[in-house]
């Protein structure tokens, strides 16, 4: 079997988000505009919202970015976790102000009294403390002779940390253990969760370009929860947070693990082809991005495996010279000539989803 049990783990509860304990895996990702701008900040993570993220994260650098807290989290319905570094003080203060969770790293943060306060402090508010570990911050006692953060150094870190502030009172607590590649990510948190029973927040930490790093993350993420690792999911890209949350909630649903909604499914297309597969199935799941409802579409270019797979999908198009096939929920409906197969299809997908959500399949 591809897919193993998911690793039981402890319930938490960030906000109203269940995370672990078999609860449904969850997408977050991080605003990339200044904290300290709360217009701004709040138009991204209602953009994020609007994409289905479940957690959003913001960085919090010093005591202005805190004074904009209160605003972001009355601004949505996401539980909001804080991001500190450095200064324990800001995360007393974060908690003060009412988020959900915080995310600090041993190396950055230390373990001294400030660590003991910032514990007592999330102990007694119920926040959730994310003990986040990196290949790039990993303290300096764990590297290796070359400087290199080795997974099993990574795996020391976050655990050792995560006893620490358990020893402290800390009963609401998830763990990171990223990399920058792959590999070593997939070791560290093999460790971790062999180690361990807390929640785990996955992703490749720094994974490059929309492209080069959804296709990391996909590889890294959806090979751990194939293990039946994670628990939470945030795909890092040097891009819009949106596409982050598009490519986390694709990689859940690849693995059957979310639903995300109406799917399109297209051909790779090849000198067969008879119609504009790569302009309808890219317009398709553009008109389709708003809806919640499942519902599977195929986008085939000809009659070789189009009339296969337009059968298996809810609707679909099979190919042929001057149009397609319409095929609905398994039977072949009529034939489209080629500059209607967008709206015929569109059409189509609007009021079998109308259909569904009336018998209360939508959501």
């Amino acid at each position: 079997m591809l897919m193993k049990e998911r690793v039981t783990t402890k319930r938490i509860m960030l906000g109203s988000v269940p995370v672990g304990g078999g609860a449904p895996v969850t997408v977050q990702s991080m605003t990339n505009t200044d904290t300290r701008d709360l217009e701004a900040t709040l138009d991204q993570v209602r953009h994020l919202e609007a994409a289905r993220c479940d957690i959003v994260r913001v960085a919090v650098p010093d005591a202005d970015a805190v004074e904009a807290l209160p605003g972001i989290i009355a601004g949505t319905s996401m539980p909001v976790v804080a991001d500190i570094h450095f200064d324990h003080r800001l995360a007393l203060l974060a908690m003060d102000k009412g988020v959900a969770g915080i995310r600090i790293n041993p190396g950055t943060i230390g373990k001294g009294s400030g660590l003991a306060e910032v514990a007592e402090t999330a102990a007694e508010k119920g926040v959730v403390v994310r003990v986040g570990v990196n290949s790039g911050s990993l303290e300096r006692r764990l590297r290796d002779s070359s400087g290199r953060a080795e997974a099993s150094a990574l795996a020391r870190s976050a655990l050792e940390g995560a006893a620490l502030l358990e020893g402290m009172g800390v009963s609401q607590m998830k763990i990171s253990v990223k990399a920058s590649d792959v590999p070593r990510t997939i070791e560290a948190y093999r460790i971790v969760s062999r180690e361990c029973s807390w929640p785990l927040h996955i992703g490749i930490t720094e994974a490059g370009t929309l492209f080069s790093g959804a296709v990391k993350s996909a590889v890294g993420i959806g090979a751990l929860l194939a293990e039946g690792i994670g628990d939470t999911i945030r795909v890092s890209l040097t891009a819009s947070p949106v596409e982050e949350v598009r490519v986390g909630r694709k990689i859940l649903a690849s693995l059957g693990l979310r639903d995300i909604g109406p799917e399109v499914i297209s051909c790779p297309t090849c000198a067969r082809t008879e119609i504009d597969v790569i302009g309808l199935a890219t317009e398709l799941e553009k008109s389709l991005e708003g809806h919640r409802t499942p519902i599977t579409v195929a986008v085939m270019g000809c009659v070789v495996n189009g009339p296969g797979e337009a059968r298996e999908a809810d609707i679909g198009i099979a190919g042929e010279q001057g149009g397609g096939v319409l095929f609905i929920e398994g039977k072949k409906v009529r034939r489209v000539h080629a500059d209607k197969i967008l709206g015929e299809l569109l059409g189509e997908v609007e009021k079998m989803i109308a259909e569904r959500e009336k018998a209360g399949g939508g959501s």
